[in-house]
């Protein structure tokens, strides 16, 4: 058994056993691996999220929530190789990269099979040319758009002018390879479409923003005829939020 393979089904045993502690002798003895592969194994599954948690002291060991854990997921390999795909896409530059590369783990350890053969082949034959990366940056920019706050940023437009602003986060926006962030830029009083490799410095504060619709903030802009991808399309909400117009440059 590989170690992917080895860590779902650690997961498995440990949601099979729950709410009882399994000690890690035991799953050393289940799995035919050592107590110190165990234990790094279950170190693996904290630190990629996994609810995985120890009780000390006699009758303790190891133990799931298991309703906070994946359930058996059973994907063809062509789905397989399709997440695979839409991962590589993911890079360090882009939103939520990090959290990506997490959802990564976890996906991989769910999956067994042809479907986790086909992933891990094609993975070994995807490469990238690595963009700069600021993670300050794209962190406070997740920050702001997760917690609906106020963010403030340093921006350098297409023409070297550099800029102090303070923004609404409405959305993001991906085109040929450049993410953008759509905000209500109260500088302007406008929608705004803010490249985020062009953004040089970001602070989210605590400030609650306003509520903007996306679509309102791109009309009248380059960016009018967006549309939400359709593989996004089972995470979409159907709520509707209250709009106010502005142009995208």
């Amino acid at each position: 058994m590989n170690r992917t393979a080895r860590l779902y089904a650690l997961v498995e045993e440990l949601r099979a056993a729950a709410p009882r502690p399994v000690t890690v002798a035991a799953l050393a003895a289940r799995f035919e691996v050592s107590t110190r592969t165990v234990q790094r194994d279950l170190q693996t599954l904290m630190e990629t999220g996994v609810p995985v948690r120890t009780t000390p002291g006699r009758g303790g060991g190891w133990s799931v929530d298991p309703d906070m854990t994946l359930p058996p997921i059973h994907f063809t390999t062509e789905e397989a190789s399709a997440l695979a795909v839409a991962l590589a896409a993911a890079d360090s530059a882009a939103p939520y990269a990090a959290a990506a590369r997490t959802a990564a783990q976890k996906i991989a350890a769910s999956m067994t099979g042809p479907a986790s053969a086909a992933a891990q082949e094609l993975a070994a034959r995807i490469v990238t040319l690595p963009s700069p990366a600021h993670a300050t940056v794209r962190t406070a920019v997740e920050q702001a758009l997760t917690t609906h706050t106020v963010l403030r940023l340093t921006y350098t437009d297409a023409a070297g002018r550099v800029s102090d602003r303070a923004v609404e986060p409405a959305g993001l926006l991906t085109a040929k390879g450049r993410w953008y962030l759509i905000a209500w830029c109260r500088t302007r009083r406008a929608g705004r479409g803010f490249r985020l490799d062009r953004i040089t410095a970001a602070a989210p504060t605590t400030e609650q923003a306003q509520p903007h619709d996306l679509t309102d903030l791109l009309r009248a802009s380059a960016a009018a005829d967006a549309v939400r991808p359709t593989t996004l399309a089972p995470l979409t909400s159907r709520g509707e939020k209250p709009r106010r117009h502005g142009g995208v440059r």
